[in-house]
């Protein structure tokens, strides 16, 4: 009896591998025929979950990146020069990556500009309805003063706190501009 029970594990084992085999022989064949697209979809992964690790990224900086084939491009604004050069290093670091175009902005040092990010940021992230954006390790709204021009970028999760957070850092005094990038979750 024992024995027949092993003998119908073994054959179910058996057919399994053999099930599997073809399976992952299958994969193997889909996964060749997109080698490009597997590479760079890997690199773009890589290149985000990177950004978005540096230790000195917060809500008053904004990292874009463009990923073709090999090559990474950077893009956005931050409020530090080391920013910059981080970000750039990481990505050379990523296996894959054989270029980086580092076309990140550092904006200017501005005393008003420091003043308008504060005020901006308290009027967003101090109200109710916007609040809870604040609780995640990198806010999704980011707020970008440049010689007293504001830029909103990220994501929300609705028209609603889109327009709100429009309003809100229209209503700051200093701001020349508002122009709001956020884009709505789908």
């Amino acid at each position: 009896m024992k024995h027949s029970r092993l003998c119908v594990c073994l054959v179910t084992l058996a057919i399994l591998l053999t099930a599997t085999r073809g399976f992952s022989g299958q994969q193997d064949k889909e996964r060749s025929a997109q080698p490009g697209a597997r590479s760079e979809d890997r690199i773009t992964r890589e290149v985000r979950h990177e950004l978005v690790m540096l230790p000195y990224y917060g809500v008053f900086d904004n990292l874009a990146y463009r990923v073709d084939g090999s090559t990474v491009t950077l893009m956005g604004q931050v409020t530090r020069p080391t920013l910059k050069s981080d970000a750039g290093n990481v990505v050379k670091g990523i296996e894959g990556v054989e270029k980086v175009d580092n076309q990140i902005l550092v904006l200017p040092l501005s005393p008003m500009d420091d003043r308008s990010r504060l005020a901006v940021y308290r009027a967003i992230y101090g109200h109710p309805g916007l609040d809870r954006y604040a609780l995640q390790a990198v806010p999704p709204i980011h707020i970008i003063v440049d010689n007293g021009k504001v830029t909103l970028e990220g994501v929300v999760s609705t028209q609603g706190d889109k327009d709100l957070a429009n309003i809100r850092a229209n209503g700051v005094s200093g701001v020349f501009s508002v122009v709001n990038n956020l884009r709505v979750e789908k």
